[in-house]
């Protein structure tokens, strides 16, 4: 009876040995499973990871590529002209006689420049000082009012521009303005072309200025207001002293959306290929030119590597000013940091 009770548990006790051994190897395939999942899972994550990452590279260096693809292709269409006169000849030169092969640019480079510099004479200072009493003076509830306002105007389409030249600052020079300093004048002139592009560029310098204004830490005014300073003291000594260099930023930034301006110019320059005497003559800017005569003369021989060219002058114009104003800001940004 003993031995056969000794059989029993001696067999009971190798069961249970069996199937804790069973449920070791159980055990340790599940954690196999629970290890090759989860790094299998990791390495899903791992690859998600790295192909959005792949992927949004790739979109960004598409992006890149398409500015250098232009500036490729404007340069490829440019080499006949290029290779048939010097460059010196080509800037410099104020023989436009398009029949005869003869492409100065130089014309419509000075005429870019009266517009764009008349421009900014007229949009530089009450730019400022908008943005000077926006940001220092006028409550919040006039800045909420007048700042939508004012950031309205860049969403006007620019030929609204030209045909509001066109109706009154054309005739304002006319019969108003020219007639006290020149013997005669159309009204189609660069002053015209640049008091239509300072209207265009008034918000862009507004909102870049208020934006710099509003970078300069309060505690400079406070200290300046507690050492008996007045308020215009104050903006005059430490805000504008503080943010001469995002305003020269938002000054290089106009100039590059005032050279590229084509169409509101096109209809209120006068489109003479002269150079300026007087901010009373016609100008023919080089958007202008482009603009005009793409596709109507492309019979004549080098004419469209001529346009080429121009389009190629104006994107290198264009690049450099874009470039300085982000290095600019890129110094007020570091400064501020």
């Amino acid at each position: 009876m003993a031995s056969s009770t000794n059989t029993i548990r001696l067999g009971s006790l190798s069961k249970n040995s069996t199937l804790r051994q069973l449920l070791k190897i159980v055990r340790h395939f599940q954690k196999l499973f629970r290890v090759f999942y989860s790094n299998s899972f990791k390495n899903k994550r791992l690859l998600k990871d790295r192909l959005v990452n792949k992927t949004f590279l790739g979109f960004t260096l598409l992006s890149i590529s398409i500015v250098v693809l232009i500036a490729i292709g404007l340069f490829y269409k440019s080499l006949p002209l290029l290779s048939s006169a010097s460059l010196y000849d080509l800037l410099f030169s104020s023989e436009w006689k398009p029949f005869k092969a003869a492409f100065g640019f130089y014309p419509f480079i000075v005429g870019t420049l009266w517009v764009t510099a008349i421009s900014i004479i007229i949009a530089l200072p009450l730019s400022i000082l908008t943005a000077i009493y926006l940001s220092e003076y006028a409550h919040a509830r006039v800045r909420k009012l007048v700042l939508p306002l004012i950031e309205l105007l860049s969403g006007i389409p620019p030929v609204l521009y030209g045909v509001w030249g066109v109706l009154v600052i054309v005739p304002l020079i006319q019969d108003k303005i020219a007639t006290h300093f020149v013997e005669f004048s159309t009204g189609y002139s660069v002053l015209a072309g640049g008091i239509v592009l300072a209207i265009m560029i008034f918000p862009l310098i507004i909102s870049i200025v208020i934006e710099v204004f509003d970078n300069v830490p309060e505690d400079l005014r406070n200290a300046s207001l507690s050492l008996g300073a007045t308020q215009w003291q104050t903006t005059k000594k430490v805000v504008l002293r503080k943010s001469f260099d995002g305003i020269l930023a938002a000054v290089v930034l106009a100039i590059s959306r005032a050279f590229g301006e084509t169409i509101a110019v096109l209809m209120v320059c006068g489109n003479l290929a002269q150079i300026p005497q007087s901010i009373f003559d016609s100008g023919y800017p080089l958007p202008a030119l482009i603009a005009n005569n793409y596709g109507e003369m492309m019979s004549i021989p080098m004419y469209d590597s001529a346009l080429m060219f121009a389009a190629l002058l104006l994107f290198v114009i264009i690049f450099l000013f874009n470039t300085i104003s982000r290095v600019i800001l890129y110094r007020i940004e570091k400064r501020n940091t």
